[in-house]
């Protein structure tokens, strides 16, 4: 294989050629990539593209590039993992071959986002933690059978012509094969003493449950036939309805029959006790590289736990003051009690809920132009979550595809509307929405600028930090006005700042998740069930809760850079731009190209 340097010994040397460089990363993005190096970087990231969208499961991505493939590959799969292998260390080699110097500005934050996302893949297989990753496949937050069934009845999947229906078929043939194999991996991790946690199992088959009591006709697989168009022919209506019938009834559900009877009886008895990724085996080196992959910094889980207990200590303080200004009489726990029981806190309907989302919205958008020079076309809405809402969290965000007409939707958990607290339904909004993740992901999809890497690409420090950072925005958006929706912006800042805690706390620190359960409730307003729901995906997802304030504290710190710097010529709107306008960065590359914009002098890109 070509040399390849983990992630943990090139870091210094990716620090400085970023440092290097900064002035360059800051200056404008050009329209279109002109030398040799930049077509070389582009044609590179185009094929990687290509490539990648041919082993998304879910994507349909390969078809608007004309790609030919399987409609479904199976991510647990022998083939998925040779052909990942086989390109990333292909792109590696290609990538040391074009030179960096020649390129153009936007060109060279690609080349150093693509280096880093090349590093961090090929680092799991050279350390064996691909394997690792296979034979423990199960996440009840975000797996295949929980994302898929969203895919296709209310997500991007295409049910508009015949051909989309058979691609349809077979993309349920392959998740009927994925079900199969994820069963096969974990039969392997069990024989090799790879075990996961006991709740998450118990978690899993709580959803394989109600999957299996939900009628064919009433599942999400279903829905393509419930929405097919009036215009098919009636015998083509038929013979879709019988296969779309045969393939639920003979092989999906099968599938999940096949694994409720495999946790049940096999996995259950010998699942583990504890919750944290230190209790697997190879659990600690796993648990390292989740945490850099997802907050793309190398910081330990003793300096990530320090850094939350100090957040939670200021946020309580906050949250105090507010207390105390409302008059309420109780402690800070009590007060946490009185917005979980206190019905006034709660809609009674879904339409009360979307009516006040409504609401908000519009509100925010008025103040949007003192913050930013740019909106995204496409709209904003909120629509209920598709499937499940019983056995899932709050919801979120989905972009639609690039046309700037379809809107980007919340999915909110319109489900035991007595768990979703009025006071924060202005910071979510925030948060998914404006300016939230809607402006962050669809300015970057609507920019046709920038090659698809950093059109698409995703860095949860850098897309959740962002949404993170939109909710404290709030009062120059003129949110907040209230006194009980500032409480509910603190409770939701304190959410993230409780998850480096017990992210931490569970996968290094050895805590048992009623302790995790506990400091989560001692410290928020959250209802006793939806604590439990965040910290079984902490439990499931381990390191992405650490993304959001690692990534909301650098950009405030960069902001606050940029100001003392730049003083009078500093433009908050200008910053913002410069943020959002080459799409989602490690926070490194994201750093040396403010650096870059400050030393440059601030100020718009110039034309």
């Amino acid at each position: 294989m070509t040399a390849f340097k983990p992630i943990q010994s090139s870091r210094r040397e990716l620090l400085v050629l970023l440092g290097a460089s900064a002035a360059a990363i800051g200056m404008p993005a050009l329209a279109q990539a002109g030398s040799d190096a930049d077509r070389q970087l582009r044609a590179l990231l185009d094929r990687s593209d290509a490539a990648d969208a041919l082993l998304d499961p879910i994507s349909e991505t390969r078809k608007d590039k004309g790609a030919r493939g399987p409609v479904f590959v199976d991510p647990l799969g022998d083939a998925y993992a040779a052909a990942l292998r086989a390109n990333k260390t292909a792109e590696w080699k290609q990538l040391q071959a074009i030179d960096r110097a020649g390129l153009s500005a936007i060109d060279k934050i690609a080349y150093d986002v693509f280096a880093y996302r090349l590093r961090q893949t090929l680092e799991l297989f050279e350390t064996g933690l691909f394997e690792v990753q296979r034979k423990a496949p199960f996440n009840p937050s975000f797996g295949l059978q929980v994302e898929f069934p969203d895919f296709v009845s209310g997500g991007p999947a295409p049910f508009a012509t015949l051909e989309d229906y058979e691609r349809g078929l077979a993309r349920l043939d392959g998740f009927a094969g994925y079900l199969a194999n994820a069963v096969a991996q974990a039969r392997r991790g069990l024989a090799e003493g790879y075990r996961q946690p006991r709740i998450l199992i118990e978690n899993l088959l709580k959803q394989v449950d109600a999957m299996l009591a939900t009628p064919i006709e009433k599942s999400p697989f279903w829905s393509a036939i419930d929405r097919m168009p009036a215009s098919f022919a009636a015998a083509d209506r038929q013979r879709l309805t019988a296969a779309y019938r045969k393939a639920i009834g003979d092989k999906v559900y099968p599938g999940y029959r096949l694994w409720q009877t495999f946790l049940r009886d096999d996995y259950l008895p010998v699942a583990t006790v504890e919750p944290g990724r230190w209790a697997m085996k190879d659990g600690d080196a796993l648990y390292a590289w989740e945490l850099a992959r997802h907050t793309t910094t190398r910081r330990t889980p003793d300096e990530i736990h320090t850094l939350g207990l100090s957040e939670v200590a200021r946020i309580r303080k906050e949250m105090e003051e507010v207390r105390v200004r409302v008059g309420f009489q109780g402690d800070l726990r009590a007060f946490f009690e009185y917005v979980r029981t206190d019905p006034k806190f709660y809609y009674k309907t879904p339409d009360e809920l979307l009516g006040r989302f409504k609401a908000i919205e519009a509100k925010i958008w008025l103040r949007i132009p003192e913050l930013f020079h740019d909106r995204p076309k496409a709209p904003f809405m909120v629509a209920p979550l598709p499937a499940l809402g019983d056995q899932r969290g709050t919801g979120y965000y989905r972009p639609g595809p690039p046309d700037g007409k379809t809107p980007g939707v919340l999915f909110f958990n319109m489900s035991m509307l007595n768990t979703r607290p009025i006071p924060t339904l202005e910071t979510l909004t925030l948060h998914e929405g404006i300016p939230g993740h809607h402006f962050q992901i669809t300015l970057a999809r609507e920019n046709e600028a920038l090659p698809p890497l950093l059109r698409y690409g995703s860095a949860t420090a850098f897309s959740e930090g962002w949404g993170l950072y939109a909710e404290s925005l709030g009062p120059e958006l003129g949110m907040f006005g209230d006194p009980m929706q500032l409480f509910g912006h603190l409770d939701m800042e304190m959410l993230r700042a409780v998850r480096l805690v017990v992210d931490t706390g569970i996968h290094a620190k050895r805590w048992d998740r009623q302790k995790a359960i506990d400091y989560m409730l001692d410290n928020t307003s959250m209802a006793p069930r939806d604590v439990a729901v965040e910290i079984d995906r902490y439990i499931a997802y381990p390191g992405q809760a650490c993304a959001y304030k690692i990534g909301e504290l650098k950009f405030r710190e960069l902001r606050n850079r940029g100001k003392a710097k730049l003083g009078t010529r500093f433009d908050v709107r200008d910053y913002h731009h410069q943020i959002l306008d080459t799409g989602c960065l490690p926070m490194d590359v994201l750093e040396a190209k403010i650096d870059g914009w400050i030393a440059a002098g601030g100020g718009m890109p110039k034309a």
